[in-house]
């Protein structure tokens, strides 16, 4: 685990008892820090007082909360979100501006502050090199399992560690996801190249995966630096050093965006799309969120029906350049349709067993140019409805 940072986790009643439901991670060092949030023009009081705090580049300590949001709760929810970091601050004697506040759970209802309020001190008692585990298992709401992910890395001769911690199950689709994601490292890094890390990884990760097209008034990814573990200090991707801790921010966030979707509410199976032969990384961008989040497709790949009539039909409104005579798509290497037409003899035999895999690709080439693009989506159960009809029950 990287060296000086805590952690600690409580039950707190937030929705319902007989659960962790709120956690703390804390630096014992001063940390640098960056964060990205969501693009949802309507954001919660924690997500808005966290984005100003992580302009400085500094936060120490991050207190989280599940089974509220605090999304949508007028003038009183920025009070509570703001109390959340003064009982933490008081605990641990810092300033509540180096403090920041994720919530997830429902939008609209007020935060229970009491119940936080009686359990703060037990909250910052309770810090441990240990707790992450416990941490993980307190931010999830619908998750059916915590998303941990740790590295170890070697920065020009210094062993360093970064450990990322997720929670997501569903509203995840880019910029960005209802997730909260924590990542911490012992390694000398700067604002600014923390900042650049972060941003360098998104692509790849949080902003290549869907599951249910919506995003979410609560995303935070919050990334901590403390340099325990000393070693050169990073300031960006122009020395060795740099290019290895950007790479391994990037693994990270990569593995646990996967994470989430291999975890998507009601999933069975983790679906990557990988668009090739477009003419701009744009038009295969479009393609491959087209056939990611169509709700056809999706349905198909639960029900293991190798229907490539609706990909090529959701290809055809993506908005992109295509020749629908020239398009191929494959299940993994099984091909379906070559130039735009079916493939005969065992080809759907073939494809039905591809797709009783728990993961498999689509791969869908349009020949039009050297433009690629990946996502990962789910499938679409019963028990996505399901999960989402009585969500706030």
């Amino acid at each position: 685990m990287p060296q000086g940072f805590l952690y600690s986790a409580v039950e707190a009643a937030i929705k319902k008892p007989g659960r962790l439901d709120l956690a703390l991670i804390y630096s014992e060092r001063p940390s640098q820090s960056a964060a990205v949030f969501t693009t949802n023009s309507v954001k919660a009081w924690p997500v808005i007082l966290t984005q100003e705090r992580a302009a400085q580049g500094r936060l120490q300590a991050v207190v989280a909360n599940s089974g509220n949001a605090n999304a949508c709760t007028g003038p009183i929810g920025r009070e509570h979100a703001a109390r959340m970091t003064e009982l933490v601050a008081q605990g641990l004697g810092l300033d509540p501006e180096l403090i920041g506040v994720c919530s997830t759970g429902v939008i609209g209802r007020p935060m229970p502050i009491e119940r936080i309020e009686a359990v703060a001190p037990a909250l910052v008692q309770g810090l441990s090199p240990d707790g992450a585990d416990r941490v993980a298992r307190a931010i999830m709401t619908t998750d059916t399992r915590p998303k941990k992910v740790e590295l170890t890395l070697d920065l020009e001769g210094t062993p360093a560690k970064l450990l990322g911690l997720a929670k997501g199950s569903g509203m995840i689709h880019p910029n960005m996801a209802t997730m909260l994601v924590f990542l911490m490292t012992d390694a000398q890094v700067t604002a600014t190249a923390l900042k650049g890390a972060l941003q360098d990884a998104l692509p790849t990760s949080f902003h290549a995966i869907t599951v249910d097209g919506d995003t979410s008034t609560n995303d935070s990814v919050i990334l901590m630096a403390n340099g325990a573990a000393g070693g050169p200090e990073i300031h960006g991707v122009f020395t060795p050093a740099g290019r290895t801790f950007s790479a391994a921010v990037e693994q990270v966030c990569r593995e646990l965006a996967q994470m989430l979707v291999a975890d998507a509410e009601g999933g069975t199976k983790a679906v990557t799309i990988r668009v090739k032969g477009a003419q701009t990384e744009m038009e295969a961008d479009m393609v491959a969120l087209s056939v990611a989040l169509s709700p056809l497709c999706k349905t198909a790949f639960f029900g293991g029906d190798p229907n490539w009539g609706r990909i090529i039909c959701a290809v055809g409104y993506s908005g992109a350049r295509i020749e629908p005579d020239e398009v191929d798509i494959f299940f993994d290497d099984q091909a379906v349709c070559l130039n735009g037409a079916a493939v005969g003899g065992g080809a759907v035999a073939a494809a039905e067993e591809v797709m009783r895999r728990p993961s498999f690709t689509v791969t869908i080439d349009l020949k039009q140019g050297q433009a690629e693009k990946s996502f990962t989506t789910s499938d679409l159960s019963y028990d996505y409805v399901k999960i989402n009809a009585e969500y706030t029950t």
